[in-house]
């Protein structure tokens, strides 16, 4: 097991790859005690099988390690790089370096258009289509911890090995049914550089609210920003600052002194003194001068006295048809509230556009304006034209 922990090999490494169709990829990171990931590990093979054909990079024991002619590697545009699950990979790439792998190919979006069920996991694609097991004893390894033993290595460098022979395979069948623009598509997302940036300004927005008064949610945004620059800056958890349902709270009683966060029910000990307390307190203040025209609206819901709830059903219905013959994973192409928000007549839905139009989409559409109708015999369902 070849352990890279200097810029001159892992440049050699890496020129060796640039002349290959692919090079597979993962990470090993922790989180936990961070706002942003702490990289510990990078896993790379080549789609040959030699004994040096796939290592490890590590950036911990090779402190003074330059990543930069991975990043090379990452921007040249002749080799495809395959991740599985990429997102929080991608991010940490991203984040630290300002690159997103291009091209890159997902192995868990391709799975899920090739049929092998929703959210496919890694381990049961190896078992499906490497006919291997994973070794799961270092699952819940510690990865900045060092030295790494042989087993903690072993199970690293098993996520690109096997994941080889998952691409080439998931590969072949989507050129085999027309189906690789599907996940180009869908890849769009990840390698859109606004997927992994947060703005302080807008994190209020992941917050469930019960309330929907402009003055409660003016109070949310404020202290939601100041949270998420808080963690921001000194590189902690959004929830060490205080948890989401702490911010509820403050937005609801709406402090004006210290005394008045003492008798939170909800605030971490931390944030009832020094920094913390004073930024709650004006954010709170900023909430409560904000003018009442730049009061924020809660969304519109869609209108519900449209929604033909019987229609919705027969949505339901067409879509499960639809994915059984295509093999596609139902809820990569519409959610729940997708078909709900189709009977109610909206159009401007990821259901409603690209690939997904061809599969569900363009019928959908048909059953809505009553174009097509649906007959079942036995386990058969039937679209007819009207």
């Amino acid at each position: 097991m070849h352990t890279i922990t200097t810029t001159e090999d892992l440049r050699a490494f890496c020129e060796r790859a640039q002349g290959q169709p692919y090079v597979t990829v993962d990470t090993e990171f922790l989180r936990e005690r961070t706002y942003y990931s702490k990289l510990c590990l990078i896993q790379l093979a080549l789609p040959s099988r030699g004994e040096d054909d796939a290592v490890l990079v590590d950036p911990i024991e090779g402190a003074e390690m330059s990543l930069e002619p991975l990043m090379e590697l990452f921007r040249d545009t002749s080799v495809v790089k395959v991740f599985h699950a990429a997102r929080q990979d991608l991010e940490i790439f991203y984040v630290d370096h300002g690159v997103i792998p291009d091209p890159l190919f997902d192995t868990q979006v391709a799975a899920m258009v090739c049929g092998f069920g929703e959210q496919v996991g890694y381990e049961t694609l190896v078992k499906r289509i490497a006919k291997a097991q994973l070794d799961k004893s270092s699952r819940f390894t510690d990865w900045s911890r060092r030295p790494l033993s042989d087993a903690q290595k072993t199970y690293a460098l098993a996520d690109v090995t096997h994941l080889r022979d998952i691409y080439e395979y998931l590969d072949r069948r989507l050129r085999d049914t027309g189906r690789h623009r599907w996940v180009v598509e869908e890849i769009e997302t990840l390698t859109d550089p606004a997927t992994y940036t947060t703005r302080p300004e807008d994190a209020w927005q992941r917050i469930k609210t019960r309330s929907s008064s402009p003055r409660f949610l003016a109070l949310v945004q404020e202290l939601a920003q100041f949270r998420e620059s808080y963690a921001q800056e000194r590189n902690i958890p959004r929830n060490r600052v205080f948890k989401d349902d702490a911010l509820s709270e403050l937005a609801s009683t709406k402090p004006q002194t210290m005394q008045d966060l003492g008798r939170s029910r909800l605030l971490l000990r931390e944030a009832r003194k020094g920094d913390i307390a004073e930024g709650i307190l004006a954010a709170v203040k900023r909430g409560m001068d904000r003018p009442k025209d730049q009061l924020p609206q809660a969304e519109q819901g869609r209108d519900r006295q449209h929604n033909n709830p019987a229609l919705a059903d027969l949505l339901r219905v067409l879509l499960k048809a639809k994915t059984e013959t295509s093999g596609v994973a139902p809820k990569l192409i519409a959610s729940a509230s997708d078909l709900d928000a189709i009977a109610c007549g909206d159009r401007d839905l990821p259901a409603m556009k690209g690939w997904r139009y061809e599969v569900f989409g363009e019928d959908a559409m048909k059953l809505c304006e009553g174009r097509i109708a649906l007959s079942a015999k036995g386990r058969t369902l039937t679209v007819i034209d009207i």
